[in-house]
């Protein structure tokens, strides 16, 4: 096998294996069509940010990185990076994932989000490998950089799924607040990650290691905790005819008066 097949196995290898493992955590399957597409809709993704990071960069100084000064590494991270990146990646899963049919249970914001950061880290990978041509970057990112991105999903779809169980209760403030929550969260987290490389100092080595920690702790408790609900979040909702006050759940046509609920 030549270096560069090892290469881009170990870039491969680690999102196939944090997919899996988010599916086989999912008690209900999605359908494995819309998880395809969710992937491919990451890997567009990928695409629209790099898009946006030159578009933005002919505008703004501090989309291209100048100095290691700590105000031009956080402009960097967090607006030139971190912000179009996890923007991208939440405009994908909003549209074609919290709008889809089949986004009945907590756990499939979870597992949409996953799979369309994944889509981005799978292609970002390929990407770092072929141009670094190197065993050190593909075994840093296996470790550090693939799960980051699971875990900024892990956080997008947990408040994305919060939202959407607000939108059936028709508490159009909380749908507000979690969705800005399941973008902002990301971004913030994304910053911070790349903040403390970027720096390139011991003391944000350590408070970078201590951050990867606890994100990773806080991921996986957050999985479990939603893999592990029973609710629905359709059966949440509970309507009542605004003619005879007959309950109706989601029916269009009141069962009681007959009369249409539009």
């Amino acid at each position: 096998m030549s270096n560069m097949s090892i290469l881009l196995f170990m870039a491969i290898i680690p999102v196939m294996l944090i997919l899996l493992f988010v599916y086989y955590k999912d008690r209900n399957k999605e359908p494995m069509i819309l998880l395809l597409e969710l992937f491919v809709l990451g890997i567009i993704s990928c695409g629209l940010t790099l898009l946006s990071f030159d578009l933005l960069g002919r505008i703004f100084p501090f989309m291209k990185l100048k100095s290691e000064s700590f105000i031009d590494v956080l402009l960097y991270t967090f607006l030139g990076v971190a912000l179009i990146e996890e923007t991208s990646k939440w405009i994908m899963l909003y549209i074609f994932g919290y709008r889809s049919k089949h986004f009945d249970e907590k756990y499939d914001g979870l597992i949409y989000a996953v799979f369309v950061s994944l889509g981005f880290a799978f292609i970002e990978n390929i990407m770092y490998i072929l141009t670094k041509v190197d065993i050190t970057t593909a075994v840093v990112r296996a470790f550090s950089a693939v799960p980051s991105h699971a875990c900024d999903a892990i956080f997008m779809g947990y408040y994305m799924s919060i939202a959407k169980a607000y939108s059936i209760k028709e508490n159009k403030k909380e749908v507000r607040k979690n969705l800005f929550l399941s973008l902002i969260v990301p971004i913030l987290l994304h910053g911070i990650y790349d903040f403390c490389l970027m720096m390139n100092n011991s003391i944000f080595l350590a408070v970078f290691f201590i951050f990867v920690v606890f994100m990773y702790f806080i991921s996986i408790k957050r999985l479990n905790e939603l893999s592990l609900s029973k609710e629905k979040i359709l059966e949440v909702r509970h309507r009542f005819c605004k003619y005879c006050g007959q309950s109706i759940n989601h029916a269009k046509i009141c069962p009681n008066c007959g009369k249409p609920q539009i």
